[in-house]
């Protein structure tokens, strides 16, 4: 009787901390220099925070977090890179970047990278909206840029479509892609005048032109 008593108390407290929930909680924000493009001598202001597991820092993000459930949420990362050249002195020379998404389970405490495929830490601008992501892209070669729209949990993309670019060679080629509701929908804005929509329906996806706007419109 003992001894089954030990066992439930064991097994009692082995499920309290399996169930003990962790706390994600942000530090307060830093300004920090971002070198970026091929003329570093001009770096960009830029704020980072680091984000905290049971009070462990476990990374520097960037921006601000998109809530994608009541216990996930995404983030960018940041972090230092060493710059420091071979014939340089030993010390590091550390320098800050920017760098891809991060996925956080709040219930876990867990954080895990996100695969954004063909996601440019220099040209790519990414707006959230549910599980789904859009940003621009640009070619290897620089001579085009692609609208794309990814899907947590997909490994495909669901839309890599190429946009007008009226200047692949700038930093700003394209702007933060914009989303609309019921129809889901997300533009994106490669020029101050050009907009390109497209329909998203799960994982179809659906070219919008100025008839089926005006459609939508006489409808409501």
């Amino acid at each position: 009787m003992r001894r089954r008593m030990c066992c439930l108390l064991l097994f009692s407290g082995l499920c309290w901390a399996a169930a003990k929930p962790h706390v994600v909680s942000f530090g307060k924000w830093n300004q920090v220099k971002w070198s970026t493009g091929e003329d570093e001598s001009h770096p960009i202001e830029m704020k980072v925070r680091p984000i905290f597991v049971d009070t462990r820092l476990r990374e520097f993000t960037v921006g601000l977090p998109h809530e994608v459930t009541d216990r996930v949420f995404v983030v960018q990362r940041a972090f230092r890179l060493n710059d420091a050249l071979p014939d340089e002195p030993a010390a590091p020379k550390w320098t800050w970047q920017r760098g891809g998404w991060l996925m956080v389970d709040r219930s876990s405490g867990k954080i895990s990278p996100l695969n954004l495929p063909e996601f440019d830490v220099r040209y790519s601008n990414a707006t959230w909206y549910r599980d789904y992501v859009a940003y621009c892209t640009v070619s290897i070669d620089g001579k085009k840029l692609f609208g794309v729209v990814a899907q947590i949990g997909r490994r495909k993309l669901i839309l890599r479509k190429t946009l007008p670019d009226p200047n692949p060679s700038s930093d700003a080629t394209c702007s933060a892609p914009g989303w609309q509701r019921q129809p889901a929908r997300v533009t994106f804005s490669p020029g101050s005048s050009q907009k390109v929509t497209y329909a998203i329906r799960g994982s179809v996806v659906d070219l919008v032109t100025d008839s089926d706007e005006d459609s939508d419109a006489d409808q409501d």
